[in-house]
């Protein structure tokens, strides 16, 4: 039996829009690229349009440490306008599992993100994680979150959210 590292990333955040605006925003792959650092390289390969649903699969570049990336991701579960899951089918992690939660909160919607990810190489991967993966992933997630804000947390709840 071999050892391998599984590890747990939680991120909640609230934003003062209505849950299907919200889901809306995050149902839209168009919307990816924006809520990504600049620094990943993120493009999206995968052809418009693409609308959401159980099994889509999208086809994104990506640098991952600093290497330009292939990474695919399907929807695994689609429960608009709740949750959905993206889970790893290509890219450079063991294991990338992500759901995304969605709940009407105060006015507003909580969004709730769970990922499940094991690094690849067994111990020299948790080696890596510690000393680099941890560190570039709070970080992603830290842009995403003042993206967020930025885009869903600066227009009055109800209005139109961008295209």
């Amino acid at each position: 039996m071999s050892w391998r590292p599984v590890y747990n990333l939680r991120r909640r955040q609230w934003v003062p829009r209505s849950l299907a605006d919200t889901f809306s925003f995050f149902e839209r792959p168009g919307n990816l690229p924006l809520i990504t650092p600049p620094w990943l390289g993120f493009r999206v390969l995968t052809a418009e349009p693409l609308a959401m649903a159980r099994s889509l699969a999208l086809d994104y570049r990506v640098r991952v440490l600093g290497i330009p990336t292939r990474w695919r991701s399907v929807i695994a579960e689609y429960d608009p306008p709740r949750a959905f899951r993206d889970v790893q089918a290509i890219g450079p992690y063991r294991r990338w599992d992500h759901l995304h939660r969605f709940r009407a909160d105060g006015g507003g919607t909580a969004i709730e993100d769970l990922v499940v990810y094991e690094p690849p190489g067994g111990p020299l991967g948790a080696l890596l994680h510690r000393a680099v993966i941890r560190r570039q992933l709070d970080a992603i997630f830290d842009f995403r979150r003042a993206r967020i804000a930025e885009m869903l947390g600066s227009r009055p709840p109800g209005g139109p959210v961008g295209q």
